[in-house]
């Protein structure tokens, strides 16, 4: 039985791995490790498709380590102890250096597995490379967390995609036997959502649905013969994003019904609870704000109660707040805020804080103006004092702006009365 093509082309040295070059360059935050031999546990957060197996492989292959892998989607606390002890072993026979234990999607791990990992990272019996599409500092227990080097893989751009096509064409000996042309490949692009591994099996597919040994790749032809072949959800990564994207610009949309339906695409395909509720807490900060801000302690509470009960019975929970979260008004001027202040700081750098604002723990600091001048604004009416806050050098920037909400025009009628003497509003 012939191995899918993404495997068939799955590349056996740093050399040869596209993409990631923010870690794998000259100048890359892991190329000196790898080619040093100097390992430390890592966790490769990254969504489908970009490499990350790939790369824990080549690792131990460049650094001439023995290597062991497990997936958490089907082993147990027993298969972590069992590998362990077997790499323990085998330390010493084959190299110097200590295994590398590969564990994909380590974020489906439960905390009992998690703290099973623990001893053997700690000791240096294994040298962990776990892989995950989640959010570590969510999904990874903060003792494993603290012990591991996290690094971030990103989606392929176009040129990658483009030019791992031609490699497939030029190099795998199946594909060798026909003639094929890349006239137009924005179908497989889009199909793929940046999904290498997608990406090939989609051309696969397509190459292998075609009769003729002269294929011309078209748009027309890949929608024709691929789209009707992809899955109505995959948790596992094939339209995991595609989903919740929908699901997220739902709410932000203001449609509950769409809002429920995509929900129900995600509770079918047996997505995770957590994920689901989580994405949620997000979107009510970000989307609604200060419009509603019952909306994040709804969605808050929503993440608790969902986790602790469980499926089936949690859909009821995330259907109440997903339906919430898209009737309630919405505002993203908190978001746009921090966005603006975090591009003001990179722009200028640290500028110095006013004296009267500074803390004076010393007498030095004291004798230097730290903290003279500073006025305690519960002292005053209003609990305001006429003062700017900002460094001198951005003294007025305005980084918040109300949104349109009926509570925001309170917010803006409070700024306007209290501030527009230090922020000229």
């Amino acid at each position: 039985m012939n191995q899918p093509l993404a495997e068939r082309l799955r590349p056996k040295t740093l050399q040869n791995y596209l993409g990631q070059s923010h870690l794998v360059d000259s100048n890359g935050a892991l190329y000196h490790q790898i080619t040093g031999g100097n390992i430390p546990s890592i966790i490769l957060w990254g969504p489908p498709g970009v490499g990350k197996t790939t790369l824990a492989n080549i690792i131990a292959l460049e650094t001439d380590r023995p290597f062991y892998t497990l997936s958490a989607i089907n082993s147990g606390v027993k298969d972590v102890r069992e590998v362990i002890e077997k790499a323990k072993k085998s330390e010493g026979l084959f190299t110097t250096k200590n295994p590398i234990l590969f564990i994909d999607e380590i974020h489906r791990f439960s905390k009992s597995q998690q703290d099973s990992l623990l001893a053997a990272v700690e000791k240096g019996w294994v040298t962990l490379i776990g892989a995950t599409t989640e959010n570590p500092s969510f999904e990874v227990i903060s003792a494993l967390l603290s012990r591991c080097q996290v690094y971030v893989l990103k989606h392929f751009e176009r040129e990658e995609l483009d030019k791992l096509l031609r490699i497939a064409i030029q190099k795998d000996i199946l594909l060798q036997k026909k003639k094929i042309t890349l006239k137009e490949t924005e179908a497989l692009l889009r199909l793929s959502g940046g999904d290498a591994r997608k990406l090939l099996n989609i051309f696969e597919l397509v190459v292998n649905s075609v009769v003729s040994e002269e294929i011309v790749i078209t748009n027309e032809l890949v929608s024709a013969k691929a789209q009707q072949s992809t899955v109505l959800y995959d948790k596992t990564g094939e339209q995991h994003y595609d989903i919740i994207s929908a699901f997220i610009k739902s709410i932000r949309g203001s449609d509950p019904n769409a809002a429920v339906y995509y929900l129900s695409r995600m509770i079918e395909g047996g997505e995770d609870v957590k994920f689901i509720a989580r994405r949620m807490i997000i979107l009510a900060s970000e989307d609604i704000g200060n419009a509603n801000p019952t909306a994040l302690v709804i969605a808050t509470t929503t993440f608790e109660a969902a986790s602790l009960i469980g499926f089936p019975e949690s859909r009821i929970i995330l259907s109440q707040c997903a339906v919430y979260l898209a009737t309630s008004p919405k505002s993203n001027a908190t978001y746009i805020a921090i966005n603006e202040a975090q591009r003001k700081v990179k722009e200028t750098g640290n500028l110095p804080i006013p004296l009267e604002i500074r803390n004076a723990p010393t007498k030095l600091m004291k004798d230097l103006g730290y903290g003279e001048g500073y006025q305690y604004a519960h002292n005053h009416e209003n609990n305001f004092v006429e003062f700017n806050f900002l460094p001198q050098e951005i003294s007025g920037t305005k980084f918040y702006e109300p949104g349109t909400s009926k509570r925001e025009d309170q917010i803006r009628f409070f700024l306007k009365e209290r501030w527009k003497k230090t922020y000229r509003y």
